[in-house]
């Protein structure tokens, strides 16, 4: 850290403690050149997560609307809220846990079928169902298929 008072970049840390909001670390210097004593202030560094969509426009990751999505596709099924917030608090840390700080709302979609996938088998063919935009029953049934037929392998095993 530069003082303010010499420009000298060496300096001790002599006392630290959390503002009153406990969003930022107060800190209290003491320059090891000029002796003078100067407060810095240390926060948190956010970086958004900007969501790329089909159309190729950006929006920032709102957790909530994820959220929304695959309570939408659990309505009526035997799925608690906490089983659904821990699934978007997973997709979340995965996604911030990434490098990338643009992530295509395809990559967000399979990160929540696969979550769904654990929790509810209706659930998932219902995000599914919208999320892959099934154009046709065919294309509902083959993934359907597709399900059955890993749930037997899963069972052989």
């Amino acid at each position: 850290m530069k003082c303010p008072y010499c420009g000298a970049v060496d300096s001790k840390v002599i006392d630290s403690r959390p503002t009153e909001d406990g969003e930022k670390i107060r800190r209290r210097r003491e320059c090891l050149s000029c002796k003078k004593r100067f407060t810095t202030y240390e926060i948190v560094e956010t970086v958004p997560l900007m969501v790329v969509k089909r159309d190729h426009s950006r929006e920032a990751f709102d957790r909530q609307k994820l959220l929304n999505g695959m309570l939408r596709a659990c309505e009526k099924r035997p799925v608690s809220y906490q089983q659904l917030d821990a699934a978007v608090s997973n997709i979340e840390q995965t996604l911030l846990n990434s490098y990338d700080r643009e992530i295509t709302s395809m990559y967000i979609g399979e990160l929540a079928m696969e979550q769904l996938k654990s929790i509810d088998d209706v659930a998932y063919v219902r995000f599914a169902s919208v999320y892959r935009q099934f154009s046709d029953v065919n294309t509902f049934m083959e993934e359907l298929k597709d399900m059955l037929d890993n749930r037997s392998k899963n069972s052989e095993k």
